[in-house]
């Protein structure tokens, strides 16, 4: 399993993928899909979506990865898990076939998506791609729309190494004739998308070329709140999101461009927009973005853990008001951590912690690491004992902030 181990478990390839579309009988082909890639903010827009479809009154499939705490949290339809049944019987019919062929854990969960929302007869199903775009699992399908929200290093082991390569890997979900929505233009980037759906005749729009949110204000029910301009015209007053983080602003924005191309197939109409976006846990079940999982002091995890991604943290760590500020800290042993690490506040005490999963950096040597930037703290392995540590020493007007990496956050939220 990639999630659990890294390098080991990637296929760069999409024959098992392929064979096993063959065996189930192409189930893609039996629903509509719209495909996510993107560096970060990929989760978060194919939640964004799946939640305003949802209130539009279609049956709607989401398909995301990696999982925080359960493995049926990658495939839902309308908010609930696939049943633990379907996943066990899904294995054991198939048993003979997947020995033979010897499919890849993503690659299996991914025909296990495809013929759940098949055999479930969604309308539709928002597809996140795994990682990159050309060679993932997901690239079967040929889609209603391609979302592709930014691009920054990461997995450069796979995806390479500067911004146009990452950038040529994720436009490999383009296809053509099929409408392509860029959350954000980016110099070294725009011009291999260009590139790209000349080449496939797809139209394509730049998400922050069209719409634009001057600030956002958060409201008593712990939501935030947007004035939302397309031109100059304020088009979406006081529209709400129930997710945190001032980041979600950019994904905001690519989730209505993509909407707007939606609207020539779907109907959806502005309340099922604002009534979508208001309740997006509340119908999709998204955790760990910017997620407030206590108070007093406040306790804040993030699944950020790239550059780009931590960056986005660091900001809205120091536009939050605190006394003293606690860093719970883990990150996975495959990634080039110096640049993370350099990005860290030095005026914080630090926890360094381990996620229970092979790929995890090992506590101390992370430590290690971070005193090369000033970061200065304790090791404590256990991430729950690491929070209670940070709990038994913060008082009522801190905060502790838990993350580095997504399997840390998935031993934090509930």
């Amino acid at each position: 399993m990639y999630q659990r181990q890294g390098k080991a478990a990637y296929k760069a390839n999409l024959d098992n993928t392929h064979a096993l579309d063959e065996h189930f009988g192409h189930p893609h082909q039996r629903f509509k899909s719209i495909h996510i890639a993107g560096t970060n903010g990929k989760g978060s827009v194919s939640h964004m979506l799946a939640s305003v479809l949802q209130e539009a009154g279609y049956k709607t499939g989401l398909y995301t990865s990696p999982h925080l705490k359960d493995f049926r949290e990658r495939i839902k339809i309308n908010g609930k898990e696939i049943s633990e049944n379907y996943v066990v019987k899904f294995v054991e019919e198939n048993f003979v076939f997947f020995n033979k062929l010897k499919p890849s854990f993503f690659e299996m969960t991914v025909a296990l998506a495809f013929q759940y929302f098949a055999d479930e007869k969604v309308d539709v199903a928002l597809i996140e791609v795994g990682m990159g775009g050309r060679l993932d699992s997901t690239n079967i399908i040929t889609s209603e729309l391609s979302v592709i929200t930014n691009i920054s290093k990461d997995h450069t082991q796979f995806l390479g190494d500067t911004i146009e390569k990452i950038a040529e890997e994720k436009a490999g979900i383009i296809k053509k004739a099929v409408p392509v929505i860029i959350g954000e233009s980016q110099t070294e980037s725009k011009s291999v998308f260009i590139q790209k759906t000349k080449e496939l005749s797809a139209p394509i729009y730049f998400a922050n070329e069209h719409f634009r949110i001057d600030y956002a204000l958060q409201t008593i029910d712990e939501k935030q709140s947007f004035n939302v301009y397309k031109a100059d015209n304020l088009v979406y007053p006081d529209l709400k999101i129930d997710l945190l983080g001032m980041y979600q602003k950019k994904n905001l924005i690519t989730t209505l461009q993509a909407i707007e191309i939606l609207k020539e197939k779907f109907n959806i109409d502005k309340e099922h927009i604002y009534q979508g976006l208001s309740n997006i846990q509340k119908n999709t079940g998204l955790k760990g973005r910017w997620q407030i999982i206590g108070h007093n002091p406040r306790i804040v995890c993030d699944t950020g853990h790239n550059e780009a991604g931590i960056k986005e943290v660091i900001h809205q760590i120091e536009n939050t008001p605190y006394r003293k500020l606690y860093m719970i800290i883990g990150v996975v042993n495959d990634k080039n951590i110096d640049t993370v690490l350099s990005l860290f506040p030095k005026n914080a005490e630090y926890i360094f912690t381990k996620a229970n999963i092979p790929r995890a950096l090992d506590a101390n040597e992370l430590a290690e690491k971070a005193k090369q930037f000033g970061l200065k703290g304790t090791v404590i392995s256990k991430v729950s004992d690491a929070l209670k540590a940070a709990k038994a020493k913060a008082e009522a007007p801190d905060m502790i902030f838990v993350g580095g990496s997504t399997f840390v956050v998935a031993e934090v939220v509930s």
